[in-house]
């Protein structure tokens, strides 16, 4: 049992709680905000560093010891997720510095930051379905607020209709909740995972797995139900885009890698082969589709977001040890890129005062900095070596070929060659041919934004140049995940 694993959890709760406080005064809640996510940062890597090397950790909260109490586990995977929640937050606080205004400051936006963060730590650390729900709705709260904050009608109007869509699955969580607590007994993952291998009722299963695959499909943005993210993501401010874009949609994908590894692995040949599998091949595509339509910045990113979580639910699809660590290697990498790249379409709309790409041109001329970023971004994502995204696509597409699932390994190359073509789309209007901003936007000093977003490039280049070791880990957890009797062993104490 081990106390630090509250940290990640209590820390963001206790800073959002103590920042509406000094919600009158900017400068101090910028400088506590920044400390205490330094701190968790440094926090995070320490713990992940820790399980690592003396493996998964435990905590029953309250002394109620599973599977009666609530639960904190920390595995491999979880820590992993934390640490990237931590320096996505880290980066994106720091580019709120310099991109939110006072007024937004002034209605609760470092607490509300801070209660999405605790939010998202909950969802990876939890032990049981039930908290798994109650730090879901921790995180959608905060991320309503986070939307709004500005009050334009735009953001009004789309906040409203993820507000409902959010609910709507949030009910359709609860129900799911309570079927399988019928059927087993119990919320405790752990705990369901031994009851579920016990019982014979695979029909009944199958249809609370399903009703589960729509719950995370509807909060992670899969196809069919991908339908409410471009628009809402497109009105926050930059900062906020990029906070949800590398973050919200992976606590759903997060969540059914955990599910379907651990609970649901009865059946694989019709959750994994074929319901996950096609899923995975449709968002892909539609969503890759929907970035090439379009010509506003913003937009593409958006609709990149959704065609780049299918490569995360393919691994899970496949259900093989090579697949699944091309999953996670891919999921930490799309965390650390998308973040980096609305980071930049923020920057980009600072100089140009748009994110229409026929209205812009010629930032490679006035500002080369952010177009290099943005291109190493942007070929990252798109799978080019040696950056990061093709040691993530490229065990991915050689997991398909293996078990001969051909369609899906084409899908995934063509997706690929569409999303490079969307990102030079974006290159070549943006930043490249004649310069169509004033003079005095040409003036406009974006230092204060590329600097955090540096951080993300840096990485990009570290996971592509240091793939080894990365990809090494990511097999790691690969391994506890298609093995789960340690997690199952560990969190119940047998």
């Amino acid at each position: 049992m081990s106390n630090s694993i509250m940290l990640p959890v209590l820390l963001p709760f206790i800073t959002g709680a103590v920042l509406i406080l000094f919600v009158k005064r900017p400068m101090l809640q910028r400088i506590v905000a920044g400390l205490m996510m330094i701190i968790l940062t440094g926090f995070s890597l320490y713990l992940a560093a820790d399980i690592y090397q003396n493996g998964m950790k435990t905590l029953a909260v309250g002394g109620w010891q599973a599977p009666f109490g609530i639960v904190l586990a920390a595995d491999n995977l979880a820590a992993m997720m934390v640490v990237l929640t931590c320096i996505v937050g880290l980066v994106c606080l720091f580019y709120s510095f310099a991109t939110i205004h006072t007024e937004r400051e002034r209605h609760y936006y470092y607490p509300f930051y801070f209660f999405l963060i605790t939010g998202v730590n909950g969802s990876f650390l939890t032990g049981d379905l039930f908290n798994l729900f109650v730090f879901f709705e921790v995180m959608l709260l905060a991320s309503y607020a986070l939307m709004v904050i500005g009050g334009t009608k735009y953001q009004l109007r789309e906040t409203m209709k993820y507000a409902v869509i959010n609910v709507f699955s949030s009910l359709l969580f609860l129900v799911a909740i309570a079927y399988l607590y019928s059927v087993a007994g119990t919320v405790n993952m752990a705990h369901l995972a031994q009851r579920v291998g016990e019982l014979e009722q695979t029909g009944i299963l199958q249809v609370i797995a399903i009703l589960f695959f729509l719950v995370f499909g509807i909060k992670g943005a899969l196809f069919p139900l991908y339908f409410w993210l471009p628009r809402s993501y497109y009105g926050p401010p930059a900062v906020i885009t990029a906070l949800f874009g590398g973050l919200l949609t992976k606590v759903g994908v997060y969540a059914m890698i955990r599910v379907f590894t651990l609970i649901f692995n009865h059946d694989i040949a019709f959750t994994h082969h074929i319901l996950i599998a096609a899923a995975a091949g449709l968002t892909m595509l539609l969503g890759v589709l929907g970035a090439v339509s379009k010509y506003d910045f913003k937009k593409i990113l958006a609709y990149h977001i959704i065609s780049q979580l299918g490569y995360m639910i393919m691994g899970l699809g496949l259900f093989t040890k090579l697949a699944l660590a091309g999953a996670i290697y891919y999921m930490a990498h799309h965390i650390i890129i998308k973040t980096g790249l609305l980071l930049m379409a923020g920057a980009a709309q600072k100089v140009t005062g748009t994110t229409d790409l026929k209205k812009m041109g010629g930032l490679l001329r006035t500002h080369p900095y952010m177009a290099w970023f943005f291109l190493i971004l942007a070929l990252s994502i798109a799978g080019i070596p040696p950056l990061s995204g093709f040691f993530g696509k490229f065990p991915l597409i050689v997991a398909a070929f293996q078990e001969q699932s051909y369609v899906i390994a084409i899908v995934a190359l063509v997706v690929g060659l569409l999303t490079l073509i969307s990102m030079m789309k974006i290159f070549m209007y943006a930043f490249w041919g004649q310069q169509k901003h004033t003079g005095d936007q040409a003036q406009v000093r974006v230092g204060k934004l590329l600097a955090p977003a540096s951080v993300l490039v840096i990485l990009t280049i570290a996971l592509g140049f240091g793939a080894q070791p990365f990809f090494t880990y990511a097999e790691t957890v690969a391994e506890e995940l298609l093995n789960p009797a340690g997690y199952i062993q560990t969190v119940l104490k047998e």
